[in-house]
């Protein structure tokens, strides 16, 4: 068994939050861990510097195929070089890519999804990415989707909505530990419970409440504001917006929550997410 603990999810549900409550779990400090020293304690796979260094030219002059095939060996070497469990974050969909497996195998032991109602990741995606709300509809729906290849980032392939929720969530592990973003919002302490028995061998309830408090999202938005977030969108809206579950009641038409309904209904009923009525 590998080193890697995957932080999955699709973009816009929570990825960034649970990546604090490890670092401050694992920091351990009286006062919250600072934003932008998050990646101490989680790598990114999608990490430019990797993919240039091991491609030999800078990350953002590779296509797609390209970065498929240096993969499995940034995670190698990911692995290698940490010392114990290694938190990388991901927004991959499991599985592969033109025969190239997305997450190494080899070196993972394990993984923590989080999923997030489909309605809510459309509205954040408006302002994180700039776009309109039916824009972010249809990017939800489509198979083909993959994330920009830029200087932050190396692009990561993200398929649908449904897809991405379906490729980690029929994953049949003890390893992997599929959570709700609205429950990390309606129950922290239970469900961040689950995740640090996921990944520490004893746990100590008073150090699990003390993170737990630490990477509370009125600390993460008031940090964010204070010093900014290397991670923010270039689109001048905060990273740490409003936090919340079910702001798409005010912010969709009945006729944009049907589109979001009709194309991921069989995920949606999975976790609880089809509104009443539709």
């Amino acid at each position: 068994m590998g080193n890697i603990v995957w932080l999955a999810s699709y973009p816009k549900s929570g990825n960034t939050w649970l990546r604090a409550f490890l670092a401050n779990l694992i920091a351990n400090r009286s006062v919250p861990v600072p934003l932008n020293e998050l990646s101490r304690y989680a790598e990114d796979e999608a990490n430019p510097d990797l993919f240039s260094e091991l491609g030999g030219r800078p990350s953002s002059g590779l296509d797609i195929e390209e970065i498929a095939v240096l993969r499995p060996q940034v995670h190698m070497a990911i692995a290698g070089r940490a010392a114990g469990t290694c938190f990388v974050k991901t927004h991959n969909m499991a599985g592969s890519f033109n025969g190239y497996p997305l997450h190494n195998m080899q070196v993972t032991a394990g993984a923590i999804y989080v999923v997030r109602n489909p309605l809510d990741v459309a509205v954040s995606m408006t302002h994180h990415f700039g776009i309109g709300l039916d824009e972010a509809i249809e990017r939800l729906g489509n198979e083909n989707v993959a994330t920009a290849n830029d200087a932050q980032f190396v692009s990561q392939i993200l398929g649908s909505w449904s897809q991405h929720v379906r490729s980690w969530a029929d994953i049949k592990h003890d390893r992997v530990l599929v959570v709700r973003y609205e429950d990390m919002i309606d129950k922290p302490v239970k469900v961040f419970l689950k995740i640090a028995r996921l990944v520490t061998a004893g746990v100590d309830r008073t150090r699990i409440d003390r993170a737990v408090r630490h990477a509370e999202f009125r600390n993460l938005a008031g940090m964010e504001r204070q010093g900014g977030f290397i991670e923010a969108s270039d689109k001048g809206v905060r990273f740490f917006r409003k936090g919340r579950a079910n702001e798409w009641r005010a912010a969709l038409t009945r006729e944009q929550v049907r589109r979001v309904v009709e194309a991921h209904r069989e995920q949606m009923q999975r976790f609880g997410y089809v509104p009443a009525g539709f």
